[in-house]
């Protein structure tokens, strides 16, 4: 009985260190950009927030509508905005971090297919500590962050 006891005390901690960033890191409003016709990549974007007491580390993306999925972020180089892939996008501990135009996101390159409005993809998102999370995002025609709201006429 005593062997009982400490392979499941064992097998409670092995769970416990298997268990990482992903427990602790929530998705927040994620969609994939409704791509142009012809386009070979477009953007998923999303808010990551980290109820986890320790920074949470974003290291790779996958998922099945296209043949590469990256992590990038945009660069102003002598006054061009230019996009550029990143080895990993922090989360700060107790914070959040936001995946939008214009900034950090996940990129979607080489598209299988082309997406359609209110489509869903399954989107995994991996973490420095092996875990990973799992998350439906759905493809919509997101509006441009610089377009002014007229709220006038509702």
């Amino acid at each position: 009985m005593k062997r009982l006891s400490l392979l499941i005390a064992a097998l409670g901690l092995s769970s416990a260190v298997l268990a990482g960033s992903a427990d602790d890191v929530s998705v927040v409003d994620p969609y994939i950009r409704l791509a142009p016709p012809n386009a070979t990549a477009t953007g998923a974007f999303m808010v990551l927030k980290n109820s986890g007491k320790t920074e949470a580390r974003l290291v790779k993306a996958a998922n099945p509508a296209s043949q590469l999925t990256e992590l990038h972020t945009h660069i102003n180089d002598n006054g061009v905005m230019r996009m550029r892939q990143v080895a990993e996008i922090a989360i700060p501990a107790g914070g959040e971090t936001a995946l939008k135009p214009g900034g950090l996101h996940v990129m979607l390159i080489n598209m299988q297919a082309p997406l359609s409005e209110g489509q869903v993809v399954p989107l995994t998102l991996g973490f420095a500590d092996g875990s990973s999370k799992s998350v439906e995002v759905r493809v919509t025609r997101a509006m441009p962050a610089t377009m002014p709201m007229n709220h006038a006429h509702h």
